[in-house]
């Protein structure tokens, strides 16, 4: 029998979890509701259980029945601030908070994925940390268990680190990609305050008028962007807020606008905001204005190991069959914070595809959409490919999986 035809025989008490997450989605750092469902679904299978003081984390060491080193696994826990627009019979029963980035998902594969390595612990010649973590989405979670000791909670460091992600376009259910190097994206937040004089709309002689300014300024940053910043290691710029003025006859005293940041290297995350500050404080100079910026560096690139990522594709081949993985072209501009994790172990991150049966993965609502949907049919996969980065990597050969049928590739 395959891994993934062991964690297919799990597939209902899976599904029954991932329900029970998704009905009652927590955001931020203090889950407890999410932790107390963890800690039940662990119950029984003898692992080695902490707590997190700074945050409702749940950290679980499984020891291996042979010596060896350690492995971790993660599963981020929070949801996010969106009201849930789906109609599936299990939609979240709180206002304003969804599990619309499939978050759920991954907790619930990674309790599968500790039921089936707790089923193979004596082949295991190490140990595994399964790392459940609150506050991915902003909060910076993963630091925070780093922090408190997860990468060396087994007792040593651990010595390779996997995690994955389920994505609800792009690609059906069971497919798995991922590439050596930049995976995602690192992300900075950015809020600029433009201050001037403010006056009557009729004579902008008089004043010193902040809106032109900010909007030079947001021109000006993607000419930027184009400008400065290797095209082969890019970064994006994007204004998604602007607020000036309450009446149309009135020049403002300030005005303000607020970005996301995106870069793939560390050289062009530094690049790209020492050409943002520079930029905002020469047209601001330009108009007779100031600007204060407050330049919030959230998350590192999240960069997979070299060799990790071609172990994590050979491993999902084995688990998930030959046609259903493929190699990204390229990496993708969102971000997580994961990257933490790869910045202190070798590892990598994989993504998974979750789109339910029927829909065009091309064009279904993408993750942290109100209508985002993640199909059940995707826990199995999930744990199976959890579990096998972990036996693999320990030094446990895996059968492959025979039954997957070949399928046209995912759209990228």
């Amino acid at each position: 029998m395959s891994l993934l035809d062991e964690a297919r025989d799990l597939a209902p008490d899976l599904t029954e979890l991932r329900h029970a997450l998704h009905r009652e989605p927590e955001i931020g750092l203090d889950l407890p509701l999410t932790q107390a469902k963890i800690l039940a679904a662990l119950e029984g299978l003898g692992l080695e259980i902490r707590l997190g003081t700074a945050l409702s984390s749940v950290t679980a060491v499984l020891r291996g029945g042979l010596p060896g080193p350690a492995v971790l696994l993660r599963g981020d826990m929070d949801a996010l601030p969106v009201q849930e627009d789906t109609g599936v019979p299990y939609a979240s029963v709180l206002d304003g908070r969804m599990h619309a980035c499939g978050h759920d998902l991954h907790v619930t594969g990674l309790v599968g994925a500790a039921r089936l390595l707790a089923a193979h612990r004596a082949e295991l010649a190490g140990d595994v940390v399964l790392m459940f973590q609150p506050g991915e989405e902003g909060q910076g979670g993963a630091q925070i268990m780093i922090d408190e000791g997860v990468l060396d909670a087994a007792g040593e460091r651990v010595v390779a680190a996997y995690a994955l992600h389920v994505i609800s376009l792009g690609a059906p259910t069971g497919f798995a990609a991922t590439r050596p190097g930049p995976m995602l994206a690192a992300s900075d937040a950015v809020s600029v305050t433009v201050r001037g004089r403010g006056g009557h709309g009729s004579s902008p002689h008089t004043a010193a008028d902040p809106v032109p300014a900010l909007c030079a300024m947001v021109t000006a940053l993607q000419t930027a962007v184009t400008r400065e910043i290797d095209v082969f290691d890019p970064a994006v710029v994007t204004v998604g807020m602007i607020e000036a003025g309450t009446a149309a006859n009135v020049i403002p005293e300030t005005a303000r606008f607020a970005a996301t940041v995106r870069s793939f290297s560390d050289a062009s995350h530094a690049a790209v905001r020492a050409a943002f500050e520079r930029t905002v404080h020469g047209v601001a100079a330009a108009h007779g204005v100031t600007a204060e910026i407050d330049y919030v560096e959230q998350y590192p690139p999240t960069v997979n190991d070299a060799d990790e990522a071609a172990f994590a594709l050979e491993t999902a081949r084995q688990v998930l069959g030959e046609g259903h993985v493929f190699e990204a072209p390229k990496p993708m501009a969102g971000a997580e914070d994961f990257s933490f994790v790869l910045r202190n172990v070798p590892g990598a991150f994989l993504g998974l595809g979750a789109c339910p049966p029927g829909t065009d993965p091309a064009l279904a609502p993408m993750n942290h959409s109100p209508q985002a949907v993640y199909d059940d049919g995707a826990l199995p996969h999930a744990a199976a490919l959890l579990a096998g980065l972990a036996l693999r990597r320990l030094g446990t050969p895996l059968a492959a999986e025979s039954a997957a049928t070949p399928a046209p590739s995912p759209q990228e």
